[in-house]
């Protein structure tokens, strides 16, 4: 099973970005122990299952990314995976959007007790100010069609998509095509076969027939 050890020995993954994944961790669990947060079979393997799976995107966020919207946060992955890469690297700031009110709390709550750069919408994502993010990222937040839509009212032309997707990858990415274009590198996902990263660039609906 990858370990704790295992993730902090990734070249990318500094003392101090280990130490605040650890904090996260325990935050996670206490508060696990309240509110259901996260299944306790997945947290048996965090760093793989969470840890790994969200921070595997890092590598792909743009240097000059100033501005990360991350859509349905949960427990914040990735978001929280991202603000602690903002925060080791000195810049860049995370919008986790996340409707459910104890949800957006513990996020709340991680973002103050590790000082992240970051801030919680507690409510959906249709009433965010549309405005355009440098990344967008999402983890099982919708099927791919219906998550472009949300997308959508914050994509520029700059704009990355960082979206990780599983077994059913293929048939979403089929059924999105007959909605939307768009440029899209298939990754392979670090913890599970099956699993893709999505790096999207210029997102724009299909013309109507007509």
């Amino acid at each position: 099973m990858f370990s704790a050890q295992d993730f902090a020995g990734l070249p990318n993954v500094s003392r101090e970005t280990f130490n605040d994944f650890q904090s996260w961790k325990e935050l996670l669990e206490s508060w696990n122990a309240r509110i259901n947060l996260v299944s306790p079979r997945a947290m048996d393997d965090f760093w793989a299952r969470h840890a790994l799976d969200s921070w595997q995107l890092w590598a792909h966020i743009p240097a000059e990314a100033e501005t990360v919207l991350d859509l349905g946060s949960g427990a914040g992955f990735p978001g929280i995976a991202m603000a602690i890469g903002c925060k080791a690297q000195g810049r860049g700031r995370v919008t986790l959007v996340e409707s459910a009110g104890k949800k957006a709390n513990f996020l709340r709550t991680v973002i103050r007790r590790l000082n992240l750069p970051a801030e919680v919408w507690a409510d959906r994502a249709e009433k965010l100010i549309a405005q355009p993010y440098d990344v967008i990222t999402a983890r099982a937040f919708a099927p791919l069609d219906r998550l472009y839509g949300y997308a959508q009212p914050f994509w520029g032309q700059s704009t990355t998509g960082l979206l990780l997707k599983g077994e059913n990858v293929s048939e979403e990415l089929t059924q999105a095509e007959k909605t939307w274009i768009s440029d899209v590198e298939v990754i392979p996902s670090q913890t599970d076969p099956n699993s893709a990263v999505l790096k999207v660039r210029g997102l724009r609906t299909k013309p109507r027939d007509g």
